[in-house]
């Protein structure tokens, strides 16, 4: 599990920016590969289309989530640290409990992936 970082990476700056509707009109044209591992940390990410999206061992500390859809997306090694996740869809493979801890101590999410 690598250590988050904060990188020069344009698609990344787009969501560190908060720029949510920018980020999924250019999602196509962007390299999304170095979104994993990163903070995200205090941010307003709703409306985020995460699909296929790989977030894997990022930190999501108290940002906004809502009405988010994770079912597409590698979030393996997550922390939802006072993350706000009311409306948001998550793999089925990982439950309620994962969901719960990470929010509530910061606990990484550990789930297996189904294809």
């Amino acid at each position: 599990m690598k250590k988050p970082t904060v990188n020069q990476d344009p698609a990344y700056q787009l969501l560190l920016s908060e720029r949510i509707d920018g980020f999924n009109l250019k999602k196509k044209n962007l390299d999304l590969s170095k979104l994993a591992g990163q903070r995200y940390q205090g941010l307003d990410l709703r409306n985020l289309n995460a699909e296929e999206l790989d977030f894997s061992d990022s930190h999501f500390r108290n940002a906004d989530l809502r009405g988010i859809d994770f079912r597409q997306t590698n979030i393996e090694g997550c922390s939802f640290n006072g993350a706000k996740v009311s409306g948001c869809y998550f793999p089925k493979s990982l439950s309620p409990a994962e969901i719960s801890m990470s929010v509530e101590k910061g606990t990484r999410v550990r789930y297996t992936k189904i294809s």
